[in-house]
């Protein structure tokens, strides 16, 4: 497995590649509290056929936000440092995963430059708050966690995982194992990312939806009610898209149900082999 970070000087990004070079190219994007290395099971599935891209989102994993860090459009600077990353390495258009924050990021970096890839998974995510109102809310609500990380991260994480979301996942024989990788995090950065990539600093990219050009698979749980609904109703608006509702699990579908989640990933991409 290689290890690379790109040379942006605003926001560098930690980043993993397993497969050759010379086969198609996957870009993935972990959700919050990740990083790359959560797609590496998913990876070693692949590698035989595509060649994996695991990218370190800021605050995350090897890429960190600086304390000196300019809050101002650093959501979109993140998006248009994570199109400076594929620009540069070869083989494209790549196709894109992302999942839950990783798959809003995904989101706007497939509308903004659909010329970079040919399809995109979206997992358990949400094309934002359609309100400036809401999104003023929602900051507020960011920062009182991004506190309670800063303050006691430990707690933090058991409260994070009681949520109802996480239910299946809790249950789930690998939740320990996700639970220690995520206290390897530092929560400076963790709550920096928030702050900065949370959903209310997003800009809404509801009626972008409509000006998709490419095929595009939302993935939801079953359990995760929330997103199933957000899921298909972002299939009425974007055109080129369907939607999988997969069996037995809740927000984290690519962790509980992985078998399933790759054999459909596939299945999905080979759609547009040659």
């Amino acid at each position: 497995m290689a290890l690379m970070a790109t040379p942006s000087p605003d926001i560098p990004l930690h980043f993993a590649t397993l497969g050759a070079e010379s086969q198609p190219q996957i870009i993935f994007l972990h959700g919050f509290l990740g990083s790359g290395s959560d797609w590496l099971p998913i990876a070693q599935k692949l590698q035989e056929r595509y060649c994996c891209v695991m990218v370190d989102l800021p605050g995350h994993g090897g890429s960190f936000i600086a304390p000196d860090f300019l809050m101002e459009g650093y959501f979109d600077r993140t998006v248009e440092a994570l199109a400076c990353l594929v620009r540069q390495r070869p083989s494209r258009p790549y196709r894109l995963v992302g999942y839950s924050m990783g798959g809003r990021i995904a989101l706007a970096l497939l509308l903004r430059h659909p010329d970079l890839f040919s399809q995109a998974a979206i997992i358990s995510a949400s094309p934002g708050l359609r309100t400036e109102e809401e999104r003023i809310a929602r900051r507020a609500s960011d920062e009182g966690i991004a506190r309670k990380i800063e303050r006691n991260f430990t707690g933090f994480i058991e409260a994070w995982y009681s949520q109802t979301l996480f239910s299946t996942l809790r249950n789930h024989p690998a939740y320990r194992a996700v639970e220690r990788l995520r206290k390897i995090n530092d929560p400076q950065n963790l709550a920096r990312a928030l702050r900065l990539l949370g959903t209310g600093n997003q800009p809404s990219m509801w009626d972008a939806l409509q000006e998709n050009p490419l095929p595009v698979r939302f993935f939801a749980g079953e359990k995760d009610e929330r997103y199933v609904e957000i899921a298909r109703q972002m299939v009425k608006l974007c055109l080129g898209s369907d939607c999988e509702i997969l069996p037995r699990c809740g927000h984290a579908l690519q962790l509980e149900e992985r078998e399933l989640f790759v054999e459909r990933l596939h299945h999905f991409f080979k759609q547009q082999e040659p």
